[in-house]
């Protein structure tokens, strides 16, 4: 997918015409949310499978739209959105109403410290990369306001590219192991993300009704070529960064409140 860094006017009143639909409308609001296959969207939506065929066609033409084969069914295909690309468009279309409306959001705090933490479950089958880098991100972006776990299906060992990439952002790997998630449950979460598609699949129910997100990521072990596999690791990082520091501007999903989220503890790509 080509990458989209501005927003031209054409592109601007394009989102106007696509949100002012409301199955694109609530597609958006779904996939930015949680990864989904199509069969999926056209359950929850209640709409023929060609018309949300034809919805996701035009939000992938803007921009807004990923997918991703599955890698626990190939013939599976995940649609997520560009949380970015999003987050681009609305300050344009913003900007272009009101040059201050998108300068004000960005002066304006997202919350303050909370009295109830926010409790996160991330899986994947072998708890090596994927959740335990998610782990370690929401930790290190949410700071003492976010509890966060993860756990596979399987045990493993710490993959060494998951151990260097945490060290660059100078995340103490010491705490790091891979865990079972026999050991959490029982425990109650606000959310249980699966960061792979076979997790998705047989992920257990978790009392207290926690919020289930699925991002689906491949697994950047399966790579042969070291150098191809490094650019995996890192674009799963990136990507996992991206999604927590948004998950983590929600609302707490029992208590309402808002965590502040400073810009020094959100890591930067080091080129």
């Amino acid at each position: 997918m080509a990458a989209y860094t501005t927003s031209s006017t054409g592109d601007v009143r394009g989102f106007y015409r696509l949100l002012a639909d409301d199955t694109r409308r609530t597609i958006v609001r779904m996939l930015a949310f949680s990864d989904m296959r199509a069969g999926e969207l056209t359950e929850r939506l209640r709409a023929p499978q060609n018309a949300v065929s034809y919805h996701l066609r035009q939000l992938r033409e803007l921009g807004l739209l990923r997918d991703r084969r599955g890698g626990y069914d190939a013939r599976d295909v995940y649609y997520s959105v560009d949380l970015d690309r999003l987050r681009t468009l609305y300050m344009a279309a913003g900007n272009s109403l009101h040059p201050g409306l998108s300068a004000q959001a960005q002066r304006e705090a997202v919350g303050d410290e909370i009295a109830k933490t926010l409790r996160i479950l991330f899986l994947c089958t072998h708890n090596s990369a994927r959740s335990q880098l998610a782990e370690a991100i929401a930790r290190k972006i949410g700071g003492d306001s976010v509890e966060a776990f993860s756990a596979g299906s399987e045990v493993s060992e710490l993959h060494p590219l998951t151990v260097q990439l945490l060290r660059e952002w100078d995340v103490d790997t010491s705490t790091h192991y891979s865990k079972t998630l026999d050991q959490f449950l029982g425990q109650e979460f606000d959310y249980i993300i699966t960061t792979c598609d076979r997790a998705n699949e047989s992920c257990p129910v978790f009392p207290g009704d926690p919020k289930r997100i699925h991002w689906s990521f491949p697994d950047p072990k399966a790579i042969a070529d070291p150098e191809e596999q490094l650019k995996a690791f890192q674009i799963i990082r990136q990507e996992l960064c991206t999604r927590v520091r948004y998950l983590l501007t929600l609302p707490h999903p029992r208590s309402g409140e808002r965590i502040r989220l400073r810009p020094s503890d959100i890591p930067a790509e080091r080129s």
